[in-house]
């Protein structure tokens, strides 16, 4: 199995701490901060780990699939991950607690404050909502995760396998980019983002590791102070896809055709289908999928699938999505020194 050159990356004055070498680096993978890795870690192509505002522990043994993210919340809750966890591709682990032989199929996102205990199994596209605690030896399932049935120590052993026969196949092309870019001087892209095409990104914005933008068909534009967060996939055709100022889009979020307003959030794992408009003042929830040309109206939560209107932003919103582009943008700058450095580095 090819194994890439470790993308490691210090944020601020710490480093990430590595018990031994990774037993595979896939193409495009990131290692960034305040980490602490067990031994005989597995990333495929993609999949990242970032510790900025806080810190991320995991155990030995541990694997992510194909543009798998794990993140914290700023300063408020760090990640931390026991030994023998599976997570499978394109799955979010994000400020939460993951305790030892959990298996985190495709496409599921864990949300902030949620503990789960041993040998928990998360189908795949499943979502944990914010401070859940999952019960040990249990399949949970749907949006939001819910339990389904008691497992014995033989039926986790063998979701596990599968899942990590599934991770290892999944080796397809992590491609270059060969973007056509107008980006501001003061934009961030992370180091393995992939920009195809007309990518326009406004002063202050960042476009963050895994990421892929394909702008070969119709045009992006990031606005000002905007950020895209790590492994989304944005897809524009001749509609082109427009995302104002003070926005973020969450990590692993797909993006079609579409329009994003000012001061929007886009939650983690959401699918904003082709012709959706998020008018300013909008929040979509993690896991939301949007329906083709549906109309998110400004000042409110959707979420669900379809997503539907859920409730008026309050006060604690709005102060989130506002307080998310202060630290993003405080990311953007330490990290692009880090950046930086390291190809003055390499180049000497």
């Amino acid at each position: 199995m090819n194994t890439a050159a470790l993308n490691v990356l210090p944020y601020g004055d710490v480093s990430p701490q590595l018990a031994g070498p990774l037993r595979h680096a896939g193409a495009g993978h990131a290692i960034v901060g305040r980490i602490v890795l067990g031994r005989d870690a597995w990333f495929g192509a993609g999949a990242v780990i970032r510790a900025d505002g806080h810190h991320v522990a995991a155990g030995d043994a541990l694997q992510l699939g194909r543009g798998a993210s794990v993140h914290i919340a700023h300063d408020v809750y760090p990640t931390l991950i026991g030994h023998n966890v599976t997570v499978g591709r394109n799955a979010v682990v994000h400020a939460c607690t993951v305790q030892d032989d959990c298996v985190i199929e495709e496409n599921c996102v864990i949300l902030d404050g949620s503990v789960l205990a041993p040998g928990v199994v998360l189908e795949a596209g499943s979502v944990v909502y914010p401070r859940s605690e999952l019960t040990a030896a249990t399949l949970y399932a749907g949006k939001p995760a819910k339990p389904v049935r008691a497992l014995t120590p033989a039926e986790i052993a063998a979701r596990r396998a599968a899942l990590r026969d599934r991770n290892e196949a999944d080796a397809r092309d992590w491609h270059g980019a060969d973007a056509q870019t107008a980006l501001a001087a003061t934009a961030f892209v992370a180091n393995t983002a992939l920009l195809r095409g007309q990518v326009m990104a406004q002063a202050d914005s960042s476009i963050w590791y895994g990421c892929r933008l394909d702008a070969t068909r119709g045009e992006i534009h990031i606005g000002a102070r905007s950020n895209v967060q790590d492994n989304s996939v944005l897809t524009a055709a001749a509609g082109g896809i427009r995302i104002g100022v003070d926005s973020t889009i969450g990590h692993n979020v797909t993006l079609a055709d579409c329009t994003i307003g000012d001061r929007c959030l886009i939650g983690i794992g959401s699918d904003v289908a082709a012709g959706t408009v998020a008018e300013d003042d909008s929040f979509v929830a993690a896991g939301a999928v949007t329906a083709p040309g549906q109309v998110l109206g400004s000042g409110f939560l959707w979420g669900g699938a379809p997503a539907r209107k859920l409730a008026p932003l309050d006060d604690r919103k709005k102060a989130l999505v506002l307080g998310t582009i202060g630290t993003y943008c405080d990311y953007a700058r330490e990290l692009d020194r880090a950046q930086r450095a390291a190809r003055d580095t390499r180049s000497t």
